[in-house]
C-alpha cells in the first residue's frame, strides 16, 4: 500500500511540475498575443493615414496592360 501511495505522490509532483510549465507557457503566449495585438493596431492606424480619403474610381485606374 505504501508503494502505491509513494507512486501516486511521485506522479502528483510530476503533474504539478507540468501544470506550472504549462502556466508559464500560456503566460508567455498571452504576453506575445498582447504585443502582436498592439502592433496590429498600430499598423491599422498607419494604413488609415496612408490610404486616400476618397478611393479611386474604376475609370481612373490604369488598365493592367499599360
Amino acid at each position: 500500500m505504501e508503494d502505491r501511495i509513494e507512486t501516486l505522490e511521485t506522479k502528483l509532483m510530476a503533474v504539478e511540475d507540468l501544470v506550472d510549465e504549462l502556466n508559464r507557457t500560456v503566460w508567455r503566449q498571452q504576453q506575445e498575443l498582447d504585443l502582436l495585438r498592439q502592433h496590429v493596431r498600430q499598423l491599422a492606424q498607419q494604413v488609415k493615414t496612408i490610404q486616400p480619403a476618397n478611393p479611386l474610381r474604376p475609370e481612373d485606374e490604369i488598365p493592367p496592360h499599360w
